[in-house]
């Protein structure tokens, strides 16, 4: 029981910024979201299925980890999620102002460490989706829609 709990805490731990902040900002600050997107240098109506790809992805991938229902694939998408959103939107090496200051008044220090925590938490949806060891990788493609089944009493089959 107290092992289930602790699984469960580390998952949302994981999957706590996507789902609830993330998630409900972008329902509740749509525009802002889409003019973000833009930001990178998509149109509106693109900006837009972005942001809803996103928020799709933020909901369900979340629930599928939190919950072990095909949590594998799940977290390969979130892991993926993480990358992309770094190489996207935190951008430090592309920065101009300085090291502590942008034009726009943005830590270029901030974006460097926000970018690594991005890919920092996409290592660990990548070790929920492929295992711990070299072993488990086949798992996911064998099954991509297997589950860890984190929850299960006793050792896996």
């Amino acid at each position: 029981m107290i092992e289930g709990m602790l699984i469960f805490l580390s998952r949302f731990a994981l999957v706590m910024l996507f789902l609830p902040f993330s998630a409900f900002d972008k329902i509740v600050n749509f525009r802002g979201a889409v003019q973000q997107a833009r930001e990178i240098g998509v149109g509106p109506s693109f900006g837009a299925a972005m942001i809803l790809v996103g928020l799709l992805i933020e909901v369900f991938c979340s629930l599928g980890v939190l919950t072990g229902v095909a949590d594998r694939l799940a977290a390969l998408v979130l892991a993926g999620y993480c990358g992309a959103t770094a190489l996207l939107y935190k951008r430090w090496w592309s920065m101009t102002g300085g090291i502590f200051r942008a034009g726009d008044g943005t830590s270029r220090r901030e974006v460097f460490f926000d970018f690594w925590k991005n890919l920092a938490v996409a290592g660990g949806f990548a070790l929920i989706a492929l295992g711990p060891t070299a072993r488990d990788v086949p798992a996911l493609f064998d099954a991509p829609f297997s589950s860890t089944r984190p929850y299960a009493e006793g050792p896996l089959p």
